[in-house]
């Protein structure tokens, strides 16, 4: 392959070495992560309590009493292929509506070897027409709506299907990324950091910066902004609606806890979703290669951890009163006031410098041509917007109070499908159950408060991430960008 032909493949911009904590990282990530996504729904769980009673006294704890307690099905109680089909079909569904329903065409920003990609995008238009047929149904049949029932019954089987989803994805991507071919007459290209040449790293980070397929009636779809918005995002709104139906179920109503976090974290996905084309500026998709890390993150990590908070108000309840709700409130639309003004007015900006609403706003000229705002939200930190999303994720957290929780009953335990909560039968003798906070209050933070910590570390390290691009990408210039605005995310402390 020639000096020129290797151009029309490979980004321009220089090796930057490992990230992640290189193949090392990626491989503890890549089996870690999962892991997590298990223990929370097996550790906090509506059988015994959450924590589950065992955690809360290491000393007696003995494996077989941790299997009653978590209702553990065995290894292949954890997937179904009926289950899986049904996760299958839904996204065969998200696929039809990309393709039918009206949509906005945007062109992408130009690639490193030359050209731009279209882009069709209606995912709030999907994701309106999906939800409002669930809840037309919820109207006729209540919280047996029969999508609602399949969530809560089938939780566990649905993370390991969507597991399963991500990676067989990044495994398909990654064998596909070797078919790309000199002369960028398909306008594909490596990702600048997915190429290092070891196969567990690229196969995580993602070898591929755009890979697209076409399959018949569908015609060319973008593996990577299809997965972004659309399958994890709705889904998560979708869970989250299932545990407010299953909360309603049980306990005859709904908290004012559940209708907060279910109304902010709807609100997030369908802000995402009206602004999608505001994706196509962002490092997931002018950057980032399309592997594991992605399918993962948009897949299975982002809806089962995302909605934590209201799987466990299904089971407890939490009542914030007049006062509570305020305060909730008051923390969420602060959140959201800095997250969507920020990036509203950077949008703007990138799109027309002209706008009068940015106009006035002051910015360096880079040696490369690029404009780097230095007034206005961005001339207080470089990554302003982060901290709004922060804010926003502490209202989804509050809502559960100093959690945790016990489950009293007068049977012994359930075995795996069985619940205390929806009155089933445990050697023909009815589970009487009581949830009580108890010796477990507060030990159930570190499952319902393990977003906002979680969010914490992933947009420092996100900030990390982008500064380093930028000043490979800047160079001096950026230096000097850093003096004129010298706060990462908060103001006067980072």
């Amino acid at each position: 392959m020639s000096k020129s032909e290797r151009k029309s493949v490979l980004p321009a911009a220089p090796s930057h070495g490992y990230e992640f904590g290189g193949p090392v990282g990626a491989f503890a990530t890549s089996f870690g992560l999962p892991l997590v996504c298990y223990l929370a729904s097996f550790l906090c769980n509506d059988i015994t309590g959450c924590p589950v009673p065992s955690v809360l006294h290491p000393s007696s704890l003995t494996l077989e009493r941790l299997r009653q307690e978590t209702g553990w099905p065995g290894i292949t109680g954890l997937g179904s292929f009926k289950v899986t089909g049904y996760v299958l079909a839904y996204y065969f569904l998200s696929l039809v509506l990309q393709t039918v329903l009206p949509g906005v065409e945007r062109d992408g920003l130009k690639l490193a070897s030359g050209g731009r990609l279209k882009y069709k995008f209606n995912a709030f238009n999907s994701a309106v027409s999906t939800v409002a047929v669930a809840l037309a149904g919820t109207v006729i049949q209540g919280p047996d709506f029969p999508l609602w029932t399949f969530i809560w019954d089938n939780y566990t089987q649905l993370i390991t299907a969507n597991l399963g989803i991500a990676f067989a994805l990044a495994t398909f991507v990654y064998v596909k990324s070797f078919s790309v071919a000199p002369g960028n007459q398909d306008q594909r290209e490596l990702a600048a950091g997915g190429h290092s040449g070891n196969l567990i790293y690229d196969w995580f980070i993602g070898r591929e910066l755009n890979p697209r397929i076409t399959l018949p009636f569908f015609g060319e779809i973008d593996i990577k902004v299809f997965c972004e918005l659309r399958p994890g995002m709705l889904g998560w709104v979708l869970l989250d609606l299932a545990f407010m139906a299953h909360q309603y179920k049980v306990h005859g109503l709904i908290s004012d806890s559940m209708i907060l976090i279910t109304v902010f974290q709807s609100l997030y996905v369908f802000d995402a979703l009206w602004m999608e084309p505001a994706m196509l500026t962002t490092m997931d998709i002018t950057t980032d290669g399309f592997g594991f890390m992605l399918a993962f993150g948009d897949l299975a990590w982002l809806p089962f951890i995302y909605s934590l908070q209201a799987r466990y108000l299904a089971v407890y309840p939490v009542h914030l009163g007049v006062f509570g709700i305020v305060g909730i409130l008051a923390v969420q639309g602060f959140g959201y006031y800095i997250f969507r003004s920020s990036n509203n007015e950077k949008n703007r900006f990138r799109t027309n410098p002209d706008d009068p609403m940015v106009a006035h706003l002051q910015y360096m000229e880079t040696a490369s041509g690029s404009k780097l705002l230095v007034s206005g939200w961005w001339g207080t930190a470089r990554h302003i917007n982060y901290l709004g999303d922060w804010i926003m994720a502490w209202s989804y957290c509050l809502p559960t109070g100093i959690a945790g929780y016990l489950i009293q009953q007068s049977s012994p335990a359930p075995t795996s499908g069985q619940s205390p909560l929806d009155g089933s039968f445990v050697g023909g003798t009815p589970v009487g159950m009581e949830v009580v906070q108890g010796e477990a209050r507060g030990w159930g933070m570190a499952v319902t408060y393990f977003y906002v910590l979680y969010f914490a570390i992933l947009l420092i390290h996100r900030e990390m991430r982008d500064e380093e691009k930028c000043m490979r990408k800047y160079g001096k210039d950026w230096e000097e960008y850093r003096k004129k605005v010298p706060w990462r995310i908060l103001p006067g402390v980072y």
